[in-house]
């Protein structure tokens, strides 16, 4: 199956007052169509910058210096705003973290889903109409028609959140880029979101690059995984090869930081001490170095390439070196747990 988008050598930086912010150092991946793919790390890891260079939404101080993008083979970071502003209203659309900061308050909820319907499908105002109260529908909210004439403040964070999908849906995306999709909402209205993205992959074959920190979010929902840290992806497998068989330490510690639901018994959780590295200075060798307790010379002075576990599994860490010592990894504990 041909990829429908791919992403090689992605590096792209800010330009601030106190110097340049190598935000992303060389990220690359495939995205198959009807795939999920969850991005995780901690805040600050690049995750979110990815996309927005992908999608050309940075703001005016930032900058794809390096790398290509291809989208259903075109390289669309060196097309015409005009063309990649098609794209996005037809084939690639990002729901953001705060729906409230992106809805219009002024506007109702029906207009602004009948909007790009008509900008991009050149529809007429019953056809977008009858379009958007579908749309309302498949993403579960209540009586669409008496809906779409409320506004934004009369939606709860849930609701909202289904209205941001409604609307990303409208030109029926070939890829939708999720960011944080279920933030601030509770677990149930988490659930619920979870599955009207399920159910769009299911119906529409739509391919989702989902952002989050919460991997139990990407146990539930992804096909496959890169792992962020320091601008870098240092990780990138299937789910059951990131969750059960990971292989950088980085991984283990997200992994050491949450709840095990397979045991009875109450484990501390285990934090990743220390902070995520300078990126106006990114060290040399590894970015996750000076955090790392398995670190050696070798991990200071140069960074790792990508080491191939199994096929589609790999990782950058020198552990994986046949020159390296072995370590035991921490999730052994988990796996005799289940």
């Amino acid at each position: 199956m041909s990829n429908l988008l791919e992403v090689n050598n992605l590096k792209t930086s800010f330009y601030t007052q106190f110097g340049e912010v190598q935000a992303v150092g060389g990220v690359s991946f495939n995205l198959e169509h009807g795939e999920v793919m969850g991005i995780v790390g901690e805040s600050g890891s690049g995750k979110s910058v990815t996309m927005m260079s992908i999608m050309r939404l940075l703001d005016d101080n930032g900058k794809v210096k390096e790398g290509k993008v291809r989208f259903e083979d075109k390289d669309i970071v060196s097309i015409s705003e005009e063309d990649m502003s098609t794209i996005r209203g037809n084939d690639i659309s990002m729901i953001f973290q705060d729906p409230m900061t992106s809805l219009n308050p002024l506007m109702t909820i029906g207009n602004q889903i009948m909007e790009p319907l008509r900008i991009h499908k050149k529809m007429t105002k019953e056809e977008a109409h009858k379009k958007a109260v579908e749309l309302l529908h498949l993403v579960g909210i209540p009586s669409p028609e008496s809906r779409m004439k409320q506004y934004p403040h009369e939606f709860s964070g849930g609701m909202r959140q289904r209205v941001m999908i409604a609307m990303a849906l409208t030109c029926n995306p070939k890829l939708l880029i999720a960011d944080e999709p279920t933030t601030a909402l509770d677990v149930t209205i988490q659930a619920q979101i979870l599955e009207i993205m399920k159910d769009i992959k299911e119906k529409l074959n739509t391919s989702i690059i989902l952002i989050t920190h919460d991997l139990g979010v990407v146990a539930d929902i992804c096909d496959n995984v890169n792992v962020m840290y320091g601008g870098l992806i240092i990780e990138q497998g299937t789910v059951k090869d990131i969750f059960y068989n990971s292989k950088h330490p980085y991984t283990w510690g997200l992994m050491e930081s949450v709840p095990n639901p397979n045991t009875l018994v109450r484990e501390r959780l285990r934090p990743i001490d220390g902070q995520p590295p300078d990126l106006f200075k990114p060290p040399k060798g590894c970015p996750f170095y000076v955090r790392c307790k398995y670190s050696m010379e070798v991990c200071k002075e140069h960074r790792p390439e990508y080491y191939e576990i199994t096929p589609g599994h790999k990782s950058a860490c020198w552990l994986n070196d046949n020159r390296a010592p072995k370590v035991e990894t921490p999730l052994k504990r988990r796996k005799e747990d289940e």
